[in-house]
């Protein structure tokens, strides 16, 4: 805020001294030495290479036009300042008891470029002006300046270019207004800036408790306030601009986003969904000399959500780097997940295109701990984990995750680098079916407790999308529980369907599974259901994206419960919309297995004859090649090699005779 002091002082100086000669000297005569006077004692160049005229009525005063202000040493940004005219109005009769008092001050037009070096050191720092003292004289000798009192000073259509060469920050705003009043020298004044850019308005007011003990680097009381289209905030405090420094009570309330970053020079449309509205923020905010802000006793309000924060912002990187601890009692998101319930009216997930576009706002390192939260599609107990944003990547963190009378614990990954993608890698320990699938999927035909391990990636702008894209795999170890809807030991007795219904179940010691998940469908060739009298297998897909089962169970009686015999299997085909699935017996699956098992019971009485064949045909041969020996091999002595060798000998010698 230092600076728009500066500059006004500055041009002040420059109009008082050409008020002063006019009377005496031609107007070129007047501007060169405006100009050498300011640059004797600010080490400034000014140009001025437009008419000087003055005014004599209603005010004293005169405009100066084609006013250039150069910049620091160093730069190479260009002029400080460059203004069509300045238009500059003093009470004479004020003038001449000593006092100051502007009546008039406005700058049409102007182009100011405020530049920070490596050092800190800003451009708007110049000698003379704005101290206790200026320049009178081209010998450089100073006299006290009269205090100034401003009715009010006005800078038109400015062009404001802001150079942090520290920080590498370079930012221009176009159609800045700026109004000055300061009723009593050095005493209180009220600024307003307002801006119109990228066809928004907006608008920032402050009340400020002294001036003098400002510039002179004290800190001092202050009330601001900023407005946009659908958003607007306040500070109440203290500050003080050299160092910068600010701390007080903020309240923000923002019911559309949209504008006031278009305002800002951002490009997209409204980043807020419905849900995070309004978004509200208050706490005590503390803006520490190193440019970083520290938030103290927090609350941020996300649409119906209350969330406690305490959060350190620093701004020395690409994007603003957020710390800190968000906690809730509890929170309520199904406005941002579609509803109660993916699956509550059948119609399949919600089509609504997700605006992720608020994860490249800034990066993130922050602790969490929350409550009860209804997601949409289940409720947790209580979470202890940690939120990580960078560049648009988010990672939650699941340190601890109670819910479904279990727990989970892994990372989920939200990231819009390039377009948007979530997978995870969970591990899930001691949850209840029953309640995990009732919430998540309405499917209440499952009891008992699961550990799983799952691994996805799905990418696209909406829920629906994202299930019918997903890619992944995982295990699932299900502990003793209940089928309900189907009694498959009485199916497998009887083979009646009416064991389907409710009123029916099915015990089971354990289920086991893995699967796969390519384009949005879960494919399984594992599941192993063990029973006390009979086992189920299970093959199939599950599309996640349409909602949908085509899975083929085939249970398995005993025949001998000690060895695991199956004397019976009974395929059974699960098909349909999983919130109401239709199972009916694989009939014709039953027949080819009775096939099957015929053709194999028959291809093995043939090998049993086979075999009873080649016995019977190797025993003759034996025992022609024993009667041959002269019953030799019948003493059941040597070996059947010796029994050969010595016919053999016997043969030769028969020949011999």
């Amino acid at each position: 805020m230092r600076w728009i002091f500066r500059i006004i002082g500055a041009l002040i100086v420059v109009v008082i001294l050409a008020v002063g000669a006019l009377f005496l000297l031609p107007a070129d005569r007047i501007a060169n030495l405006a100009a050498r006077q300011f640059e004797a004692a600010t080490g400034r160049a000014l140009t001025i290479d437009g008419d000087v005229t003055p005014t004599f009525w209603p005010v004293l005063g005169a405009r100066v036009e084609g006013v250039t202000l150069a910049n620091m040493a160093g730069s190479d940004a260009g002029p400080m300042l460059v203004a069509d005219s300045v238009d500059l109005g003093v009470d004479l009769a004020q003038l001449l008891q000593g006092n100051l008092v502007v009546r008039q001050f406005e700058a049409r037009a102007p182009q100011i470029v405020l530049e920070r070096d490596q050092m800190g050191v800003g451009n708007w720092n110049f000698a003379g002006v704005g101290d206790e003292s200026a320049a009178t004289g081209e010998t450089g000798t100073r006299s006290t300046l009269p205090p100034i009192i401003l009715d009010r000073a006005q800078i038109q259509g400015a062009s404001l270019r802001y150079i942090d060469r520290a920080a590498g920050t370079d930012v221009t705003v176009e159609g800045v207004s700026i109004d000055l009043a300061m009723p009593e020298a050095g005493g209180p004044a009220e600024l307003r800036i307002a801006l119109d850019r990228n066809g928004q308005q907006g608008e920032v007011t402050a009340t400020l408790a002294s001036v003098d003990r400002l510039l002179a680097g004290e800190v001092v009381a202050v009330s601001a306030a900023i407005r946009a289209e659908g958003a607007e905030g306040s500070f109440e405090g203290r500050m003080g601009i050299e160092p910068v420094a600010a701390e007080g009570r903020l309240s923000v309330q923002i019911d559309r986003l949209g504008p006031a970053l278009q305002l800002a020079g951002a490009e997209g449309g409204e980043p807020l969904p419905g849900a995070a509205r309004p978004l509200a923020l208050s706490g005590q905010l503390t803006l520490a000399p190193a440019g970083s802000l520290h938030l103290r006793e927090g609350s941020v309000g996300v649409g119906a959500n209350r969330l406690a924060v305490a959060l350190d912002t620093t701004f020395d990187g690409p994007r603003p780097n957020i710390a800190g601890q968000i906690s809730a009692q509890s929170l309520d998101l199904t406005g941002f997940t579609g509803g109660e319930s993916a699956g509550s009216t059948g119609g399949g997930w919600p089509t609504d295109r997700i605006n992720a576009s608020a994860l490249g706002i800034a990066d993130a390192q922050i602790g969490l701990t929350l409550g009860p939260v209804n997601t949409g599609f289940g409720m947790i107990d209580a979470l202890r984990g940690s939120l990580t944003i960078d560049n648009a990547r988010a990672v939650i963190g699941l340190n601890e995750l109670l819910a479904f009378d279990g727990t989970l614990s892994g990372d989920l990954v939200a990231n819009n680098r390039n377009g948007l993608s979530v997978g995870g890698n969970l591990a899930l320990r001691g949850v209840s079916l029953l309640s995990m699938l009732r919430q998540t999927v309405e499917f209440e035909r499952l009891t008992g407790s699961a550990a799983a391990d799952l691994r996805f990636l799905g990418v696209g702008q909406s829920v629906d999308a994202i299930m019918r894209s997903l890619e992944g795999s995982g295990t699932l170890q299900f502990g003793r529980g209940e089928i309900l809807g189907i009694d498959l030991a009485a199916m497998l007795r009887n083979l009646d369907p009416s064991a389907l219904g409710s009123g029916s179940s099915t015990v089971y010691d354990s289920i086991g599974a893995s699967f796969t998940m390519a384009g949005g469908v879960l494919n399984n060739s594992d599941l192993r259901l063990e029973a006390p009298l009979f086992t189920v297998r299970g093959e199939g897909d599950v599309d996640l994206g349409g909602q949908t089962l085509a899975y083929r169970i085939t249970p398995e009686t005993f025949r001998n419960a000690d060895t695991g015999e199956a004397s019976l299997r009974v395929p059974l085909i699960v098909t349909g919309p999983w919130s109401a699935p239709r199972f009916r017996l694989d009939l014709e699956g039953l027949a080819e297995q009775r096939l099957a098992e015929e053709r194999a019971r028959l291809e093995a009485r043939a090998q049993e004859e086979i075999q009873r064949l080649q016995e019977r045909a190797t025993q003759r041969a034996q025992e022609a090649v024993t009667e041959a020996l002269g019953g030799a091999a019948g003493s059941g002595e040597g070996s059947t090699e010796d029994l050969l060798r010595q016919g053999l000998r016997s043969l030769i010698g028969g020949r011999g005779n």
